[in-house]
Formats: C-alpha cells, sequence, structure tokens
C-alpha cells in the first residue's frame, strides 16, 4: 500500500519531476506533485509525493524533513486528509 508525504518549504521554481528524482533516491515513487495556485499558475510552497510503501515513505521522512533541497529546509511528513472547506459567509 503506498503512503503519500506532504512535503513543505519547497522554492518556488521546483518542479513534479525535481520531486521525484530526489524522492527516487529512497525507493518507488509513485507520483510526486507540486501544488500550483489556480489564479496565478505559481507554485504555493508544498507539494505531495506518494512511496510505493510504509517502509520507503518512513525513509523519506527521516531522509529528507529538515535537509537542504534548493537552498530550503524540507518540512516531510505522513499527509494527512484534507479538511472539509467551510463556505465564507
Amino acid at each position: 500500500m503506498s503512503t503519500r508525504l506532504y512535503v513543505g518549504n519547497l522554492d518556488y521554481g521546483t518542479t513534479d519531476d525535481q520531486l521525484t528524482e530526489l524522492f527516487s533516491q529512497v525507493g518507488t515513487v509513485v507520483s510526486a506533485t507540486v501544488i500550483i495556485h489556480r489564479a496565478s499558475g505559481r507554485s504555493k510552497g508544498f507539494g505531495f509525493v506518494e512511496m510505493s510503501t510504509e517502509e520507503e515513505a518512513k525513509k523519506a521522512i527521516e531522509m529528507f524533513n529538515g535537509k537542504d533541497f534548493q537552498g530550503r529546509d524540507l518540512i516531510v511528513n505522513e499527509a494527512r486528509p484534507q479538511e472539509p472547506r467551510t463556505s465564507a459567509e
């Protein structure tokens, strides 16, 4: 079963391919996505990486959390389910 990781504090120029390349050092990357702001088309500075096993995900957290990538210290942890959005009234 794959495990999804949150990756924060990304450089705004980071691409999906760069995330895939980085995390593939640990194991098999199922998917890697940098989140893009809809209106501006710019990176929001975070993304998600899905590793093929829970063991690889744990190893990725140990290896990359707090480590420098493109001049920024990454924040890597297991992704939590998205909170339901409430409409502003």
